[in-house]
């Protein structure tokens, strides 16, 4: 997270900067498979070309491959009374995180790295001055990190590095025993997706996306609101990343090269569904004894970033050999299983306020974010919004008991490590698995597809092979015994 990002917005750029080289040494065209094949659902055309793949690509999205392994719902962590952490990507998300994790009673963090040697010594002497033994420094290269997972010493991989990274550091970590967490998107392609689901499966090694938008305390409280009936029969929620991005993508400093502005020349759909999806996917019990079925999107233009360029950016910028196609705002809506709708916006390239819109509907009110507001029957009856504070008595326990939590966020990214490093301790199963991680990343790739398939609906598969009909537990959990 960017400390200089404005305090009022709770802003949710959660990516980092500290290990963009090999991105920005990528060139578009070196990627551009990612935007058609490299999706894992064939290339899209134009024309009748374009509907015939893609009713391909839809086929495709719907086989479920057999399980390769054991399903690894519901499958608790090896209780241990000290949880020894890995930290790779220390930049503006992974150097705060660290302050997280060395705050936590029962966390070792072991060792460290990234190929910016200043930044890793930057975070090593944070552990030292926290009492912890100095950890281990990788900094020899991009690669350096396969020697971190390698160590015997090590429980957990955090992972906090630009997108490109996210899907082999996960896949790394748990080839050689590791748990992972990983910043958000956890992968961009489908293919990929259904790679970190089996190797979970097969090597018994949880694999997460770390979402901290489900700890935030206004989700939490709508989480067990909802799960308590207050809003009835659910029927609708909603949720977003609308966040002016512009000027932090051509700051040169702020992502230490133009790995996340080089994905708006690659994709045209939701790049960053994951702080929206993630809650509302809570709420309903998706995976849970409901699924995501199915997703349909549409873009508006690609304007924004070339306007702000244009405004912005000296002649000569390596910036205005870019071609921008992906949507300034898309809006996709997901069908889930039991009928209900999800509603997912993104925007990053427009000026707006902040806002992840975090909304839910059911047959007795509604919830409504960005401005914190909510209507219930019978409680209310005069067809006025009225006070979300009323409320406070339904925060969940983990609110309840850290009512300042340290770090950013509003204390969520504080209540995420707290929670994971929790259960890794009691041996208990985590809040979100790898099914989670998959499906709330789905959209990625499929909202692009639908995108340029003119709003042709693509289908979510489904990642869990049949165990989201069982009821399990998920976020809205017991406080436990210690």
């Amino acid at each position: 997270m960017n400390d200089d990002a404005p305090k009022d917005q709770d802003p949710q750029n959660t990516d980092d900067g500290s290990m963009s080289r090999r991105s920005v040494l990528r060139s578009t065209a070196g990627v551009a498979g990612i935007a058609g094949a490299g999706l894992g659902l064939g290339t899209l055309g134009s024309g009748t070309a374009a509907a015939t793949t893609t009713s391909e690509a839809a086929a495709n999205a719907a086989t479920v491959p057999a399980r390769q392994g054991r399903t690894m719902a519901g499958v608790s962590f090896d209780r241990r009374s000290t949880v020894r952490v890995g930290i790779v990507g220390l930049g503006n998300r992974g150097g705060s995180m660290i302050d997280l994790f060395l705050a936590v009673t029962g966390v070792q963090v072991v060792a460290v790295c990234d190929p910016v040697k200043a930044k890793a010594e930057q975070a090593a002497a944070k552990v030292t001055a926290a009492g912890q033994p100095a950890p281990a420094v990788y900094t020899n290269g991009e690669d350096d990190y396969e020697n971190l997972c390698k160590r015997g010493d090590i429980d957990f991989v955090y992972v906090a590095t630009p997108w490109d990274f996210h899907f082999e550091m996960a896949k790394t970590a748990m080839l050689n025993g590791k748990h992972v967490g990983v910043e958000c998107p956890i992968a961009l392609q489908l293919d990929q997706l259904w790679q970190l689901v089996d190797l979970s499966e097969r090597t018994r090694r949880h694999c997460m996306q770390l979402e901290n938008c489900c700890y935030g305390r206004n989700e939490m409280r709508v989480l067990r609101m909802a799960h308590a009936g207050l809003f009835g029969d659910l029927l609708h929620g909603a949720g977003a990343y609308n966040h002016d991005l512009r000027g932090l993508m051509f700051d040169p400093d702020y992502y230490e090269g133009p790995w996340r502005r080089l994905w708006h020349t690659r994709l045209r759909g939701d790049l960053y569904p994951n702080h929206g999806f993630g809650p509302v996917a809570n709420y309903m019990d998706i995976n849970r004894g409901d699924r995501a079925v199915s997703i349909t999107s549409v873009g508006s233009p690609a304007r924004g970033l070339a306007e702000y360029r244009e405004q912005h950016m000296p002649a000569g910028d390596p910036s205005w050999k870019e071609t921008y196609i992906e949507s300034d705002r898309t809006i996709s809506l997901v069908q889930t299983a039991k009928g209900r709708v999800i509603r997912l916006e993104h925007d990053v390239s427009t000026p707006h306020p902040y806002s992840r819109i975090n909304s839910l509907g059911g047959t007795k009110g509604v919830f409504e974010d960005y401005p914190t507001r909510i209507y219930l029957e019978p409680d209310h009856t005069d067809d006025q919004w009225k006070d979300f504070a009323a409320y406070a008595d339904w925060d969940h326990w983990l609110w309840k008991e850290h009512a300042n939590p340290p770090g950013g966020h509003g204390g969520m990214d504080y209540m995420l490590v707290f929670r994971l490093m929790q259960c890794m301790r009691l041996g208990i199963a985590p809040d979100f698995d790898v099914y989670d991680a998959a499906t709330w990343t789905a959209p990625v790739p499929l909202s692009h597809l639908s995108i340029k398939a003119k709003g042709i609906p693509q289908q979510i598969p489904d990642f869990t092979r049949g165990e989201w009909k069982k009821a399990r537990a998920g976020m809205d959990s017991d406080k436990p015994a210690e």
